[in-house]
């Protein structure tokens, strides 16, 4: 991580921050931090903690934005029903952290019951629906955490999903973790009715076999 410090008297600096030195803020700095970085997506911990995700490589970003356009293909089908996010969006848990799902959609009871104040710039709110797409740069464990996070805090149903390995986990109020190994299509019923998502598309020519 690269901080930058300025002094009246000195040129701008920029200060190189190990992984194991954790930067804490408030919501309302890290608004502030957002609204300048733009270029980046910013998360925190419900413990304050600051998380820089840097761009994502061409291929995550092919990925991803499959999966968006299928979401926004079925929302648009569905006449607009409830509200779909891109991977931009930040929300505010209930635990209190600011997270950016790469793909999500709340349902419209949930968003309607929102104040005006609650859908300020991070609607405090957590999806119904999240998915998260691991890229090249990503580890396992700390997307299965935020996985687990969502649920916790009113995701109904969650994808991540490993171009990888060729593999999704399930994630489901009240139910253990399904794992499918290579499948071609997942489908959101009966949270989101009708939507299918094609994973022949999201894998594509460069995702590697399992097993090679």
């Amino acid at each position: 991580m690269v901080q930058t410090l300025t002094n009246l008297d000195a040129e701008t600096l920029l200060l190189n921050l190990p992984a194991e030195i954790k930067l804490k803020v408030t919501p309302d700095q890290f608004a502030i931090l957002a609204a300048h970085n733009r270029d980046l997506r910013l998360e925190r911990t419900a413990q304050g903690e600051l998380i820089v995700n840097l761009p994502t490589d061409w291929q995550t970003g092919q990925r991803n934005c499959r999966v968006t356009g299928e979401l926004h293909r079925w929302y648009e089908d569905q006449g607009k029903l409830g509200k779909a996010f891109v991977s931009s969006t930040g929300f505010t848990l209930p635990n209190g952290a600011i997270r950016s799902p790469d793909a999500s959609w709340v349902s419209p009871e949930r968003w309607e019951a929102l104040t005006a104040g609650q859908k300020g710039t991070f609607a405090e709110i957590c999806p119904d629906f999240v998915v998260e797409l691991r890229s090249e740069s990503d580890t396992l464990p700390p997307l299965q955490a935020k996985m687990a996070e969502y649920l916790a805090n009113g995701a109904q149903l969650g994808w991540l999903i490993d171009p990888q390995n060729r593999t999704v986990e399930i994630y489901r109020v009240g139910s253990p973790v399904e794992r499918l190994e290579n499948p071609t299509e997942l489908t959101g019923d009966p949270l989101l009715p009708g939507f299918r998502l094609d994973l022949q598309r999201i894998w594509g020519e460069e995702a590697p076999i399992m097993g090679e």
